[in-house]
């Protein structure tokens, strides 16, 4: 069973539909009991960082995530803002992130990064940076949908294990340490490409 997160942020019904398509069982949860309860867990989102914080310190879930994530260390993963809520900290914002990972969000900068537009939005490619259980069946070619205006940028470089670029900017699309994964990207929105990528999160 596969437990989505409902911290008030989040695409939580095409995180869920997309589960279902791939064959497996899923279910919403937003209680600190069904945190405890949770045997692989998706912390989806849609926002900014410190609505996202601040919503996750209301509802009393940082202490049993961090028990879960940190020391039950079941399989977790962050989509988009999800992702984010599991660095250090982000330009967005004033709060601290869970610190999970050793990784800050950043601003994208048109002076440094080119002529792109912000939010980087639609699909891109991404690059394999290191192996890993959810790029299998992953290539070159392999294509995700993005919504962002901020971008991970991992100060550990092994815990990125899938890279995008965008104009002069090459971000850590993906990463992994040990149970903690996070995308920057939506595999509920990208299709095949997707699907894949949340079936190797499912079959860990």
């Amino acid at each position: 069973m596969i437990s989505i997160l409902d911290y008030g942020l989040g695409n939580l019904g095409s995180v869920q539909n997309m589960i279902s398509k791939i064959g497996k069982d899923s279910k919403i949860i937003s209680s600190v009991e069904e945190i405890f309860l949770a045997e692989k867990l998706i912390i989806p989102g849609v926002g900014s960082f410190d609505k996202g914080m601040e919503n996750l310190d209301a509802l009393k879930f940082i202490k049993p995530l961090n028990e879960v994530v940190l020391n039950k260390k079941i399989p977790i993963i962050g989509i988009c803002l999800g992702m984010q809520l599991m660095c250090n900290s982000s330009e967005e914002g004033a709060h601290a992130g869970l610190g999970w990972i050793d990784a800050k969000v950043k601003k994208f900068k048109h002076t440094i990064d080119g002529d792109i537009k912000v939010p980087h939005m639609g699909w891109n490619s991404v690059m394999l940076n290191s192996r890993s259980s959810l790029n299998n069946n992953l290539d070159n070619d392999t294509r995700f949908y993005f919504v962002h205006s901020y971008y991970v940028e991992c100060l550990n470089k092994s815990d990125s294990i899938l890279k995008c670029k965008i104009g002069n900017r090459i971000f850590d699309a993906a990463f992994e340490k040990s149970n903690i994964r996070g995308c920057q990207f939506h595999p509920e929105k990208s299709h095949r490409y997707g699907m894949q990528f949340l079936k190797n999160f499912i079959n860990i």
